[in-house]
């Protein structure tokens, strides 16, 4: 070890910070990094252990024995440091510490930007990546890009289980780059969103339970690697969203728990640090230290790997207290006497705040299953300051309704419209995502009530009336074959599905909505503005048929939308319209080539001016069968599609 640990690279400042909870970059100075000092190269090694009464650095260049390269405690507060010049690039180490004369288990490295590959757990030293990066047109653009005003459609996927290799081996984050952008692109979604990236232990976590918040996961590649990934993404104009858990981690000895004999990253109280359903800690959202992690570990994904976007995991078990407690278990309070998790809000709020000034074009979005109000307004007006929220809500009351047999689907016409009188109120995400299709759920095809071709049908019918919904989408992957299994998350997708015509049909009318909803601009500029919806029809629950139009910045260019939720074709059909003229319909969910029965509109329709639906003029249409067909008004510009 050479020279004052204090002059390693790392001033005063910076540890002031991190102990204050405000180092939003606390990874560059805590880890393993690669630095040269008085001359020599090395690496300096940072960590955080207050209750430690020792801390050394152990690995194959010591023999694990812990009887060298000792590190210095530095403040009060719990850091050492120590530099060596001995360690080679590629090396795996761990901490060992001891507290109060008790050896604890070997520690990986909290802020380790790589780790080994599992059932390995150490981390591992790098090189400063030179990774050279091309996606400058990319971030450019992100500099004027309004994500409210833009179409955003999202290809959620699990890395591991989207195609494998015929020896079951998985495809590396530069194979995936050749493999799966040319598939989003050509699908025609705006992004990716990818199931934990973190490093994790156990493979049917996906990801969510986490040992490893700074290293991407060793499963696919390196971390320059995954870089390349994200570059080609970016150059095949496709958005990456990462899902990201900040509310809890696992409990493996290696990891966070107990990290130096004591409760440090977790909640001292076991009544507050317990989640017993999940098997996992919750944080401590209120130590400035772990403040410090967090947020930097947040724009740490922003910048060193130029993510675009957040997906914050389970939002409401990190806001309430009781969250998923047991029945009969004694419940936990706030100091006021509520169920809030304050120190959780006040974090949450600083997370977003930070991350807006930062990188203000980042898509934060919440996963939050509750209903409270405010979580994609301003910090400023009391709200939380997430850009989007996941909308569970409609989730759950379409897929509740699409189950229903068509004959009994009047019976609960408000699961269908319900979403409408709460739209508005954040700024929303649609999600039909993996949690629907695993654990015996069903695929969204199996869902579907009928017979085969009704199935179809449905099918088409939801992701229509999904993109034509208000708010932002999602699917996850497989949702474009049809698959009729779930999820198989120890394999690969049902690619032979394409081989069969109902299957290529559902394929190729994702592929002709995708077009359809960017073509359209009135099917996204006003998702977060009530002009931009408006009802033509919602009364019908006898058929079981919903008529309303979307609007965009263009005034008198509306898209009139139809949906027939049952198997019933209906002729002469009067829809309303908001001026008279010659309306054409420009989408149709039951095309024959994407397997549907061919009821489709060629001709042109003229308006009667004849009040229909409070509207002064009316169109006569055929409706399809458990179909979504669009219309609009015809101009010499508008030929149809």
């Amino acid at each position: 070890m050479r020279g004052s640990i204090l002059y390693f690279n790392i001033s005063e400042q910076d540890i002031y910070l991190f102990h204050q909870g405000t180092n939003y970059r606390s990874h560059k100075i805590l880890g393993c990094h690669q630095i040269e000092w008085e001359g020599i190269q090395g690496h300096r090694f940072a960590v955080w252990a207050p209750n430690a009464d020792s801390v050394r650095v152990v690995g194959d260049f010591n023999h694990w024995d812990g009887n060298s390269h000792v590190l210095r405690r530095v403040t009060n507060e719990g850091l050492w440091v120590g530099f060596f010049e001995d360690i080679p690039v590629g090396s795996a180490y761990k901490y060992k510490l001891t507290s109060s004369n008790e050896q604890l288990p070997l520690k990986a490295d909290p802020y380790a930007i790589q780790s080994e590959l599992r059932p390995a757990t150490a981390s591992l030293t790098t090189a400063n990546s030179t990774y050279d990066w091309h996606d400058e047109e990319w971030q450019e653009s992100r500099k004027v890009y309004n994500p409210h005003q833009s179409p955003i459609t999202i290809y959620e996927v699990h890395l591991g289980s989207w195609k494998k290799k015929e020896s079951g081996e998985y495809y590396t984050y530069q194979e995936l780059a050749d493999e799966l952008l040319p598939y989003v692109k050509s699908l025609g979604f705006t992004h990716i969103e990818l199931l934990p990236l973190s490093e994790h232990p156990f493979d049917l976590s996906w990801g969510y339970q986490t040992t490893g918040y700074f290293s991407v996961t060793s499963r696919y590649g390196t971390p320059d690697e995954f870089k390349y990934f994200v570059d080609m993404c970016h150059r095949h104009d496709i958005g990456v969203i990462m899902d990201w858990v900040p509310g809890h981690f696992c409990k493996d000895d290696f990891a966070l728990r107990r990290f130096d004999g004591r409760p440090l990253y977790e909640y001292a109280d076991p009544k507050k640090s317990e989640k017993k359903a999940w098997g996992t800690l919750t944080f401590d959202f209120g130590r400035p230290e772990v403040q410090s992690f967090l947020i930097s570990n947040a724009l740490f994904w922003l910048e060193e790997y130029h993510i675009d976007g957040i997906r914050v995991d389970a939002v409401a078990s990190m806001l309430h207290l009781n969250f998923d407690r047991p029945d009969g278990e004694e419940k936990i309070y706030n100091s006021f006497g509520g169920e809030e998790n304050l120190e959780a809000y006040a974090f949450i709020r600083k997370l977003n705040e930070v991350v807006f000034s930062y990188k203000p074009s980042t898509l934060m979005m919440a996963e939050d299953s509750s209903d409270l109000p405010l979580v994609t307004a301003p910090t400023y007006s009391g709200g939380l300051g997430f850009n989007f929220k996941w909308n569970m809500g409609w989730m759950n009351d379409m897929l509740k309704y699409m189950k229903k047999e068509p004959v009994h689907r009047k019976w609960h016409h408000n699961l269908l419209t319900f979403s409408f009188m709460y739209t508005h109120s954040e700024n929303f995400l649609l999600p039909l995502s993996h949690d629907e299709v695993v654990h015996g759920k069903k695929s969204l095809l199996d869902k579907m009530p009928g017979d085969q071709w009704q199935q179809f049908a449905n099918l088409r019918l939801l992701y229509g009336y999904m993109m034509a919904h208000p708010g932002k989408k999602l699917l996850f992957m497989g949702g474009e074959l049809g698959q009729y299994a779930e999820w198989k998350d120890k394999e690969q997708l049902d690619w032979h599905l394409l081989n069969y015509p109902l299957h290529h049909g559902i394929y190729t009318y994702v592929k002709a909505l995708n077009r359809f909803y960017q073509k359209h601009p009135q099917l996204f500029e006003y998702d977060h503005n009530p002009r931009g919806f408006e009802w033509v029809d919602p009364h019908n629950i006898d058929q079981s048929i919903v008529a309303f139009r979307r609007k965009g910045k263009q005034s008198d260019d509306d898209l009139v939308i139809i949906c027939n939720f049952t198997p019933v074709t209906y002729y002469d059909y009067k829809v309303g319209v908001p001026v008279p003229g010659k309306y054409r319909e420009i989408f149709n969910s039951d095309q024959s080539e994407y397997g549907g029965s061919g009821v489709t509109s060629e001709v042109e329709h003229f308006s009667f001016p004849e009040k229909w639906h409070g509207l002064p003029q009316h169109i006569k249409i055929k409706v399809p069968p458990l179909a979504i067909s669009v219309f609009h008004q015809a101009k010499v510009e508008d030929p149809p599609t």
